[in-house]
């Protein structure tokens, strides 16, 4: 991942954050959301494209845009600033790869420990029945 490049690539789209604030945040913009196009990225290999597609796909808009938004600060500097670590926090997460499936144990061997105590369990309710006087 080059994060430079990946920098450069981003979008950028401000607008007036919700919540409280008053006359200040009816008048500035000071939410920040970066766009970046996952499939149209250089900073980003082929492996590390499908493995954020494998992770991160529900985040992904339909035309394959990875999006973050932040609007907890009064500057929108902070909130581009916050919402670069995101991105990038985001994208490492992203970027590892699945996890490989793991080989399942010996059949036989877990058939047979199943099948002993089965076995064994039958013995103890056998031996449960009416006692002849």
């Amino acid at each position: 991942m080059n994060w430079e490049v990946i920098e450069r690539e981003l979008e950028m789209r401000t607008s007036r954050s919700s919540g409280a604030g008053g006359q200040h945040v009816n008048k500035t913009e000071s939410r920040v959301e970066l766009l970046l196009d996952v499939e149209a990225s250089q900073g980003l290999s082929r492996r590390e494209r499908d493995n954020i597609r494998f992770h991160l796909g529900n985040r992904l808009d339909g035309r394959g845009r990875l999006s973050v938004t932040d609007q907890s600060d009064r500057s929108q500097h902070t909130n581009r600033k916050r919402a670069l670590e995101d991105l990038k926090r985001l994208l490492e997460r992203g970027i590892r790869n699945p996890p490989k499936k793991r080989k399942a144990g010996s059949f036989k061997a877990n058939s047979r420990k199943r099948l002993e105590r089965k076995k064994r369990r039958g013995e103890i309710k056998a031996g449960r029945g009416k006692i002849d006087y």
